[in-house]
């Protein structure tokens, strides 16, 4: 205001009509200027305070402990949210107004004078200052007072932040523990005096949780071995019309229950027709529970499939649980079925029927839920006209049979196969070979491939392991057979299946001076996994000399 009025009583006035400042005329025009800049420059800081303001009780209210802010003069200047929902006061009854008269002095608490007023003075930060008191409305509270100084520079104006954490609930446990611990102890008497009460019931209960603890500790045992198997493959590879084929009938049949006959050659990738039939399912969540009929002798193949109870052989010295136990609720995968002995193709059978059947050693009746996925290399229909193969059993297993078709049949997956397992070998070789050239692929294509996927990955491995730079280099001579295995005969003699597959099977152990797996060994050669052929030396009685 610029006014010619001088007396006080007028410039009283205009200061309560909202006046700001005023000058008197005349004035000068510099002290003008100063004085709208001075009023200019305390609307601008006034409006910064009020945004700082704003910014802070955002701030403060996205904390679920309850804070209060107070101004030097220890009054409120805002609270968080939580504040006000933790003691039950109105904003109205909380913001400037001292500390001590808050909830109609309720706050004027010894504890928190003597914190706010002795020991906050004397520090920045004061931590877990516990006060206790009762609260109207609300009751007794035990509280823990964090309390922080901030603006202390200069010119600035100081405030006091302080936290309030309830720990009521948590001191009266600590203080109680004695008596809580005495009542629990009372309950506890009175649960197993009840528990006495159903004691028969009780023992039923615990004997029927031991069976499903003993089955998981089996199941955990089979897969632990089964991590420690070496898999050929992580995914079935390829995009050939005959493979296109074989996934679509895998997707028909993996949403039933049907029993699958998986066929085809030894290292097409049987096994990995069944895990992606057991992954589609309803049971994929359990394990694929799988043995190898071909690996172990008869009696251990039975007490393997159906279990035995303490002292059934010779041996026995506790109870297991067989692989159709452990399969209850998922899949059973019976790899080289056609090696299963005819004497337990009746039980299996059964089984597959009834879903029943009895542990070794014992007469009890226990009935499974196992879906059965079987695999062989053999022709079970000439298995069967042979009398090696029970004929109600192939009918039962022939339900929806599934060929994987050899590599020479989908040539055309090569490529695909050879880049997948060159990238897999060399990362773990940790070597930088990858390099294939059009005419190694071209060689690779043309090759007939009877040991299938499991021999390309083998002769990839070697050609991995003696190429020293980014290109691939083949080791192996596909001109002619890798070893010479056959020499002629002088004479023609008849001789059974047996003798025929005995000699062959020691005529390459001898090659190869009895090394039975790794590297150029008889498993490679023959196309057998360890297990397989070992078990195959025993049943032919081969023993190295």
């Amino acid at each position: 205001m610029v006014t010619v009025l001088k007396e006080t009583e007028d410039r009283v006035k205009a200061l309560e009509a909202g006046c700001d400042d005023f000058i008197s005329k005349p004035f000068d025009r510099h002290e003008l200027l100063v004085r709208v800049k001075s009023l200019l420059r305390i609307k601008s800081l006034h409006d910064e305070v009020e945004e700082a303001r704003g910014f802070v009780e955002s701030v403060i209210n996205t904390v679920r402990e309850p804070l209060i802010v107070l101004d030097q003069n220890l009054r409120v200047v805002t609270v968080s949210r939580s504040f006000y929902d933790f003691f039950k006061v109105n904003p109205e009854e909380t913001v400037g107004q001292l500390i001590y008269d808050l909830g109609n002095g309720q706050w004027d608490i010894p504890q928190l004078r003597k914190l706010l007023e002795d020991i906050l003075p004397q520090n920045s930060v004061f931590h877990d200052f516990e006060v206790e008191h009762v609260f109207e409305g609300i009751g007794p509270k035990i509280m823990h007072l964090n309390a922080r100084r901030i603006y202390q520079e200069v010119n600035h104006s100081q405030l006091i932040l302080f936290a309030i954490e309830d720990v009521t609930e948590r001191e009266f446990y600590k203080r109680n523990l004695e008596v809580i611990v005495e009542a629990r102890t009372t309950e506890l008497v009175a649960a197993r005096q009840e528990a006495e009460k159903g004691k028969q019931a009780a023992e039923a209960a615990l004997c029927q949780i031991k069976i499903l603890k003993k089955q998981l500790e089996e199941e955990k045992a089979y897969l632990k071995e089964e991590i420690k198997l070496e898999h050929n493959h992580e995914n079935i590879i390829g995009k050939s019309d005959a493979l296109k084929y074989v996934l679509y009938k895998v997707e028909q049949i993996a949403v039933t229950n049907t029993t699958v006959l998986v066929l085809g050659e030894t290292g097409t990738g049987k096994e990995l027709v069944a895990r992606a039939i057991h992954h589609g399912s309803s049971r994929k969540n359990r394990a694929l529970v799988k043995i190898n009929c071909a690996a172990l002798p008869a009696t251990l193949i039975e007490s393997e499939l159906f279990g035995h109870e303490k002292g059934a052989f010779t041996g026995s010295s506790s109870k297991q649980l067989g692989r159709f136990e452990i399969a209850d609720g998922a899949t059973l995968f019976l790899d080289e079925i056609g090696e299963l002995p005819l004497e337990l193709q009746a039980k299996l059978l059964r089984v597959i029927q009834d879903g029943e059947f009895e542990r070794l050693g014992s007469s009890h009746t226990i009935k499974v839920d196992a879906r059965i996925i079987a695999a062989t290399n053999r022709n079970l229909e000439e298995e069967v006209k042979k009398g090696l193969f029970r004929e109600d059993l192939w009918y039962r297993l022939n339900v929806f049979p599934i060929t994987m078709p050899p590599l020479r049949g989908r040539l055309e997956d090569v490529p695909l196969l050879v880049e997948y397992y060159v990238r897999k070998i060399a990362k773990r070789l940790g070597k930088n070979t990858g390099v294939v050239s059009k005419m190694m692929m071209g060689t690779l294509q043309n090759y007939h491939w009877p040991g299938n996927v499991r021999e390309l990955e083998n002769v990839l491995e070697r050609a991995v392991i003696n190429s020293s730079g980014p290109k691939l280099r083949l080791v192996d001579d596909f001109d002619k057979p890798l070893i010479n295995l056959y020499k002629p005969q002088k004479t023609l003699e008849a001789k059974t299946l047996e003798e025929v597959e005995r000699g062959y099977i020691v005529r390459v152990l001898e090659q190869n001076q009895w090394k039975v797996s790794g590297e150029n060994s008889a498993t490679q050669i023959l196309g057998l996994n360890r297990s397989t052929l070992r078990a195959r030396m025993r049943k032919l009685n081969i023993q190295k000399p």
